[in-house]
């Protein structure tokens, strides 16, 4: 539906950008300068990779956390704390397996000092409503995963929100009990049997978000960025099979891969720059790059797969993508690589094999591990630093700290272990170093 330019205000963010600060004291920038507004009438996703910043957002207009610049607005009253009127849903089910379903969803009554006869009366009212009836003296553990997210929505709702916020609340149900609960979502909402006047939604499925939202919020990453907004002109219930509904999702594909292009580009042009003043010292070293985290087994497996969908020398990534299950945290991490590696390269909506990339795919194992060591230590400056390291040593082992320590100056802990971890993997399967679980050491398995 089109909402009008003049529609009531629900959320402002003017300008907002909001940095944590390591163990180590390095300053990450996560969101970078956001501005967005929530119209009453409008379901909104934040559509993006993981890592960019779209839930630490939804926290920011739920108070949960504040900016380090900026400014967020709920109908015209700044946000510096939780306020009434705002309710979120969470990933995971959070409830209390101590209390039943009609004690849970009484909480955050309880919490607003609504008296209980009160609290009773739209506790109950708020399970019926989201199809929990007969479950109220239930405790959690005997409630499946989709039961158990229907608690977390009608805690929401029992306190009658205007805006409701979701961080990805069907991403740990399976596809059946997603499918049912959105759609009883949305048709709460196309009904209009609760008082919530807009939605903000975070996913990283593509499909969902043509499925729930108006308007699509496409987020860069490193930092987060609005990359891109679409609008969804739909009626409900919407048709995954229909033409505007395919070409909506080719759109979207577009826009990532565009924003997945100014990536790698970037990361390019750091690594020239570097090149071209080795003897000078930089604060940002080529190697202290975000690696996309990949499986070495998925990797090698979306090849075999883009081999099998290649019309006329390209391959078309929303059909790539839906044919083998991927949805946005899967599917361009693996295509970042395969761009990063120069065996593919990402245009919009579309990635094609290079000859390097066509000749691994072609090749056997052997070879294949062959030609992936030359580019790993050829085009991921990460593998070409520890190799360095590797290699000067006298015993050709180094504890695994020394790199972790490097890369929290530029990191965080857990994204340091990521990055770590993604470079042992492919490391090893290209025989470039072996990893020791146990004393935690990388080495050499064959110095010579």
């Amino acid at each position: 539906m089109n909402i009008s330019e003049n529609s009531t205000t629900l959320l402002s963010i003017e300008n907002i950008s909001k940095s944590f600060i390591s163990a180590e004291g390095q300053e990450l920038l996560v969101l970078d300068s956001i501005n967005f507004k929530l119209r009453e009438g409008e379901i909104v996703s934040l559509l993006g990779k993981s890592g960019s910043g779209k839930s630490t957002l939804l926290r920011l207009m739920a108070g949960l956390i504040k900016p380090s610049s900026g400014n967020l607005f709920y109908r015209n009253t700044p946000i510096h704390a939780p306020v009434q009127g705002i309710a979120m849903v969470f990933q995971t089910f959070a409830l209390l397996p101590w209390l039943t379903v009609l004690e849970n969803v009484e909480l955050g009554l309880e919490a607003l000092g609504v008296e209980s006869k009160e609290r009773r009366k739209r506790a109950l009212k708020a399970i019926d409503t989201i199809g929990l009836d007969g479950f109220e003296s239930a405790y959690p553990k005997e409630l499946s995963g989709g039961m158990r997210q229907r608690v977390g929505f009608a805690r929401a709702l029992v306190v009658e929100p205007d805006v409701l916020l979701m961080d990805e609340p069907f991403s740990a149900l399976d596809i059946l009990t997603t499918d049912n609960l959105r759609s009883d979502l949305i048709d709460l909402w196309t009904s209009k049997r609760t008082k919530i006047k807009g939605i903000v939604c975070v996913t990283h499925d593509i499909e969902e978000a043509i499925l729930m939202a108006d308007r699509i919020v496409i987020f860069a990453s490193d930092p987060g960025t609005i990359q891109a907004e679409i609008t969804v002109d739909l009626p409900y219930p919407r048709d995954t099979e229909s033409l505007a509904f395919r070409e909506l999702l080719d759109q979207i594909y577009m826009e990532m891969t565009k924003s997945e292009r100014s990536r790698i580009a970037k990361a390019k042009a750091q690594a020239l720059l570097q090149a071209a003043h080795e003897e000078e010292p930089t604060e940002h070293p080529e190697y202290a790059y975000r690696l996309p985290v990949v499986d070495i087994s998925e990797l090698i497996g979306l090849v075999e797969a883009m081999e099998d969908h290649e019309v006329d020398g390209v391959i078309n990534l929303p059909v790539l993508a839906e044919s083998l299950h991927l949805d946005v945290n899967n599917v361009f991490p693996l295509t970042e690589m395969l761009d990063m590696m120069r065996f593919a390269k990402i245009s919009e909506g579309e990635i094609a094999f290079t000859d390097a990339g066509k000749k691994f795919a072609n090749s056997n194992i052997q070879e294949r591990k062959q030609i992936f060591a030359q580019h790993l230590l050829q085009y991921i400056p990460l593998a070409q630093h520890i190799r360095h390291i590797l290699d000067r040593e006298p015993s050709h082992r180094t504890p695994e700290s020394t790199f972790l320590n490097e890369l929290q100056n530029y990191f965080s802990e857990e994204e340091s272990e990521r990055i770590l971890r993604t470079i042992i993997d492919l490391g090893r399967y290209a025989e470039i170093l072996a990893y020791d679980y146990d004393s935690g050491e990388l080495s050499l398995e064959n110095p010579q």
